[in-house]
Parts: structure tokens; C-alpha cells; sequence
């Protein structure tokens, strides 16, 4: 074994110049990659002796992926559950397993990941689900061809493209997106008139746009389009006041709601893009400052 340590980010730039050398000597298209085919050469790429030996769909029901070692640890299985119908969130589980291979089969026996633990894009160095989704991002979606596809003004349809071209679902581009923009921007995830999820890109958050969802429960804002029944699609977005989603903002700015219904999750996601001189934070905030 060899002793380098490798970091998501590190880990996923590997992989994907070894992919791009590969498409441009053969002329074979860049995206989206082919995440098997890549974790049965991984052991070869880093000199390791413990390969995966098989990427197959099974029966591992309450996960979408798993990944498990061999007689003597000698070889590994990575698993990926065959009632997930999305191309796009199978091959993001696919990528995520490789990256606890790559970055975490010497700390834990086994691992088996849910759903949720492929919507956990933070930066904890601490937590090993958010840097195996943190190497799947940059290795299915790299950060230099990503930024070529995305102009200034953002829609669902232009980040349903992204998603199309590395082969993701649509929370999957979005969440790459939030990674990098400077954008005050919030993706929200909602199922049944309450708040699920949600994550917001820096700028949001320095601002005070965000949703703590661990631990609380939620509802949807009254006059938000998410709460609107009767919208079931607005890839556009359409602006409503700040203040409905965020109440401390001043009820002169507006903020721009895009909405889509995420079958895959059985859920609604809300995009919410503020403008840049937004503050949102509530008053004593400002004061303690």
C-alpha cells in the first residue's frame, strides 16, 4: 500500500486526468464518465493491490450503495442498490463508493450509504460521507469544464444541461453549482408542505440565507411557490418578495424561486437566487456586529 494521503479533491483530479488522456487518445466522448470501468482500473491508476474485482446492482434494500471486501481484504465489491431507477443518482452512488475506496477502506471495514448520505456536500474533513460525495462531485462534474457550461444567469434548464452532460441528476448539478458561485443562492428540498433539506452556496450563508433543518422541523413558507400546489414547474423562476422565505429580509427585495418535482427523491426542489446586495440575517445579528 502506498502511504499517500489523498483528498477528495486530490483523489478525483487523478482519476479524471487518467479519463481525459484516455478520451482524447481513443476519440471517445469526455462525459459523462464511465465510473465502473474506472473503479476496475483504480487498483492499476494508484498501484494498489486490494482491487475492486466487481460493480454490480443488488438487492441491498435501505441503501443505494455499499461497498464490501473480500476473503482477506484482498479484493473489494462495490454494490449499488437495482430498485434505483435514475441513471444519474446510480452513477453519482458508483462514484461515492470508489471515493471511500480510495479514501477510507483502510479506516473502516465495511460501508453501506444511504440516500442522504449522497446529499452531504460539506467541507467536514471529519465526516467520511461528505468526502466521498466532495470526490464524486469533482470527478464526474470537474470544476473547469463545469464553469464553461454555466453563464451569469442561472435557470433550471441551463443546470438540467449540466446534469445531462455528466450524467447526474439535477440536485447533483445544482450542488456543484452552490460549491463555487458567488451567487446568494439556497436549494431547497421539500416533500409535504415541509422543509427536508436544504443548502446554501457561501455568499448565502454570510448572509444569513440559510435553513438549519437538523433537528427542526420546518414548514413552508406561505405564498412560496414550493407551498403552491397548484405550480407544479417554474424552471424559469419568478420573483416574490425575500421577506416570505426569509422574514427578516426588507420586504422591498425581491428574490427569484425557481421550482421542479425531483420524482427520484419523491420530492419538490425550490432554487431561491437573492440578489447580491441582499442581507437576510435578523436584527440582533446586525447589532452583535
Amino acid at each position: 500500500m502506498t502511504g499517500d494521503i489523498w483528498t477528495p479533491q486530490r483523489a478525483a483530479n487523478r482519476l479524471v486526468r487518467v479519463v481525459e488522456t484516455v478520451s482524447q487518445a481513443h476519440g471517445i466522448n469526455r462525459f459523462p464518465v464511465d465510473v465502473p470501468l474506472l473503479a476496475l482500473e483504480c487498483a492499476n491508476i494508484f498501484k494498489w493491490t486490494d482491487p475492486i474485482t466487481k460493480v454490480q446492482a443488488a438487492a441491498i434494500k435501505g441503501f443505494d450503495g455499499a461497498l464490501f471486501p473480500g476473503e482477506g481484504r484482498k479484493e473489494w465489491l462495490l454494490l449499488y442498490n437495482d430498485a434505483v431507477t435514475s441513471s444519474g443518482r446510480v452513477r453519482f452512488t458508483q462514484a461515492h463508493e470508489l471515493g471511500h475506496y480510495i479514501l477510507h477502506r483502510m479506516k473502516r471495514e465495511s460501508f453501506q450509504c444511504s440516500d442522504a448520505d449522497m446529499l452531504n456536500w460539506s467541507q467536514d474533513d471529519r465526516d467520511i460521507e461528505a468526502q466521498a460525495d466532495l470526490f464524486a462531485s469533482y470527478l464526474l462534474m470537474p470544476l473547469d469544464d463545469y464553469r464553461k457550461q454555466v453563464p451569469t444567469q442561472v435557470d433550471v434548464d441551463i443546470l438540467s444541461a449540466c446534469a445531462e452532460r455528466y450524467g447526474v441528476s439535477l440536485t447533483a448539478a445544482i450542488l456543484k453549482w452552490l460549491q463555487y458561485t458567488d451567487v446568494k443562492a439556497v436549494l431547497v428540498m421539500s416533500n409535504d408542505g415541509f422543509i427536508n433539506w436544504a443548502w446554501s452556496s457561501q455568499s448565502a450563508a454570510r448572509a444569513g440565507a440559510f435553513f438549519r433543518t437538523r433537528g427542526n422541523v420546518i414548514s413552508l413558507p406561505e405564498g412560496s411557490l414550493a407551498a403552491n400546489q397548484e405550480v407544479m414547474h417554474d424552471r424559469q423562476g419568478t420573483k416574490i418578495p425575500a421577506n416570505i422565505w426569509f422574514p427578516h429580509a426588507d420586504p422591498h427585495i425581491p428574490l427569484r424561486e425557481m421550482k421542479v418535482n425531483a420524482t427520484q427523491y419523491d420530492a419538490t426542489l425550490s432554487l431561491l437566487c437573492l440578489p447580491r446586495s441582499a442581507e437576510v440575517w435578523p436584527p440582533f445579528h446586525n447589532d452583535e456586529e
